[in-house]
């Protein structure tokens, strides 16, 4: 049975609005004699978490009158109960003692978004007994929680700026294992939503072991208590034994797809027009963009021009339904959309135009919002050359050629600051040794343009020291090499390997393949296993596949171009596959090549400050 990421959080977080009764089923509302109106209290992080999950019509299925923000002032509502989804902070638990000692609520029933800190439940309980107050403490609970599943295969850690805070060569360790920690716990929280405990695979060094071990030792501790957060879900998964393997990747593993445009409807929604949370804002509209809106899930993976004939067919076939309507009830007027106004006729023509008004309204809207959304981008699109920039960066990346003129044009073109960077980036990781004239004009164009060279000049870096690091390798382990690599550049880059992708497959989607296949392959033998089930020692016995559901998450930002390519994958394999997508956190080209940037200054690389505006 394939995991269902959404489904799950989704019943967790429909218990906690029900405090922590088990419900018989998630749609159940307010039909159960446990039923009762209540308050919803959250933090910022967690408002973001329930979002894409539930909706204020939704809240309201489930008891809860209102739903406030703990950072803002509330009034009291002595007669009702609370229910707090809130990260395990001090400040939190400061905020809750507070609330309780000020018997804003009936009942406290609190709920930290992942597991919390002694010290920090200390706090809290020190304080609402200090007030006396600690008799409305209803209930403490660990909810696992704390990531935001964007759909049913796609979440995020939402943890802003891990490929600098992993990258950065003054970085200092404490800093390091306190977001390899944050990530261990954020994926530990996926997987205790999920049931399951993964088979972890990573390749050797950087962050990705650094995680995969973390990881691996919370499940192992988590797992010597019994019963524990999996204990349940084994017992009923017995039928179906087979545990999913967990990929983990660093962003360095495959770079050029964290910059690159895309020419397909969803990315370039999220690229140009910023989605967030499955939500856009246009100048004068908002839009949820999810699986209630069936043009999204049907058109979201075409190319965009492809989408804009989708919508004149769809607007064509609702004029041409209004039309027979009209002409049933005796209206008659070609192209006049249909009101309810002329509703004439028999009685069975009237009820039947009657009950396809909801669906030619709804059809309406819809059409209304992807012609809205379309015309924005067109607009950014032919104000960019966004199309030039995506033709230019597929002939580098999946053919390996380079139309010098068209490269030049647009960096001296149309296109902001950021275009132009991602493009000039993208050419640098497209070829192994590009002429020394070609580069020196493509410098020359970006400073002519006053971009900011410290990204271009990071990237070209790292490029160097790893053409030096492979002709080192003959006479060196690669051990002594990485080894040099830290002492020279303040950080390993021996993950920073695969610039080039296989035509339209992706290397990570290459590599997510051969994983879940098992076989001997040398793209993936010397990634390491982990199995926090088996015993420490020995690894004969560990399971290596064939795997048919797989967990891929990406450390240091993810985007909707790789989404897509697993989706492919699962879609294409025969028997089909199904695949989890996460990272750190969800980005476009600009949000990373603005990471890039920052890396670029503290490494001491291009202008002093950016061009380009911070996020």
């Amino acid at each position: 049975m394939a995991l269902s990421l959404r489904k799950k959080q989704l019943d967790l977080i429909t218990r906690m609005l029900h405090l922590n009764q088990q419900q018989s089923s998630p749609d159940c509302g307010g039909e159960g004699e446990e039923e009762a109106y209540k308050i919803l209290v959250m933090d910022g992080p967690c408002i973001s978490l329930l979002s894409p999950v539930l909706r204020v019509g939704d809240l309201r299925k489930h008891g809860v009158t209102l739903h406030l923000n703990i950072d803002k002032a509330r009034q009291q509502v002595p007669d009702a109960p609370a229910v707090y989804l809130v990260r395990p902070t001090p400040a939190n638990a400061d905020r809750i003692a507070a609330d309780a000692a000020a018997g804003l609520y009936a009942s406290f029933h609190i709920n930290f978004s992942t597991s919390v800190p002694r010290p920090v439940l200390e706090r809290l309980a020190s304080a609402t007994a200090a007030t006396r107050s600690a008799r409305r403490v209803a209930r403490v609970a660990d909810q696992y929680l704390d990531f935001i599943c964007l759909e049913d295969g796609l979440f995020s850690l939402a943890q802003p700026r891990a490929y600098v805070a992993l990258n950065d060569p003054a970085a200092a360790d404490a800093d390091i294992t306190a977001v390899v920690d944050a990530i261990a716990l954020g994926l530990f929280c996926v997987a205790s939503t999920l049931g399951t405990v993964p088979i972890i695979r990573c390749a050797r060094g950087g962050p990705a072991e650094m995680v995969a071990a973390t990881l691996d030792a919370r499940l192992r501790d988590h797992l010597l208590a019994k019963p524990n957060l999996f204990t349940e879900a084994a017992s009923s998964a017995a039928s179906s034994f087979q545990r999913p393997v967990l990929c983990l990747f660093d962003r360095n593993f495959e770079l050029s797809v964290g910059i690159q445009h895309d020419w397909s409807y969803r990315p370039l929604v999220h690229d140009v027009l910023s989605l967030k949370l499955n939500k856009l804002k246009l100048p004068t509209e908002k839009y949820d963009l999810d699986d209630s809106d069936p043009f999204w899930v049907a058109n979201s993976w075409l190319e965009f021009p492809e989408v804009a004939k989708e919508i004149e067919a769809q607007l064509a076939k609702y004029k041409q339904d209004v039309d027979e309507v009209n002409q049933r009830t005796g209206g008659g007027r070609d192209g006049v959309e249909f009101d309810g106004t002329d509703l004439i006729g028999n009685t069975k023509h009237l009820m039947n135009a009657v009950n396809s008004l909801p669906e030619l309204t709804d059809r309406k809207k819809m059409i209304d919002k992807h012609t809205n959304i379309a015309t924005a981008l067109l607009a950014r699109i032919k104000e960019r050359s966004l199309d030039g920039y995506y033709r230019c960066e597929v002939d580098m990346l999946e053919n390996g050629t380079v139309d010098r003129t068209m490269l030049l044009s647009l960096l001296s073109g149309k296109g902001t600051k950021e275009d132009k960077l991602r493009l000039a980036v993208t050419y640098l990781l497209s070829f192994e040794a590009p002429p020394s004239s070609e580069l020196e004009q493509v410098e020359a164009a970006l400073r002519e343009s006053e971009v900011d060279m410290s990204a271009f000049l990071y990237v070209k870096r790292i490029k160097s020291l790893n053409t030096q690091f492979a002709a080192a390798s003959s006479t060196a382990s690669r051990s002594n090499i990485v080894d040099w690599a830290e002492k020279l550049y303040g950080q390993s880059i021996s993950a920073v390997t695969n610039y080039l992708s296989d035509g339209r497959q992706l290397a990570l989607t290459r590599t997510v393949e051969a994983l879940m296949e098992g076989k001997p392959n040398p793209e993936v033998d010397n990634y390491i296993l982990f199995d926090p089930r088996a015993p420490r020692s020995g690894t004969g016995g560990q399971f290596r596949g064939p795997f048919r559901e797989a967990i891929v998450f990406m450390i240091g930002g993810g985007n909707y171009i790789e989404y897509r390519s697993l989706i492919e994958l699962g879609q294409r394999s025969q028997p089909s596959k199904h695949v989890i997508y996460g990272a750190t956190e969800i980005l476009n080209g600009v949000e990373f090549i603005q990471q890039l940037v920052e890396l670029g200054q503290k490494a001491g690389l291009g202008s002093g400050g950016s061009n380009l505006p911070s996020q």
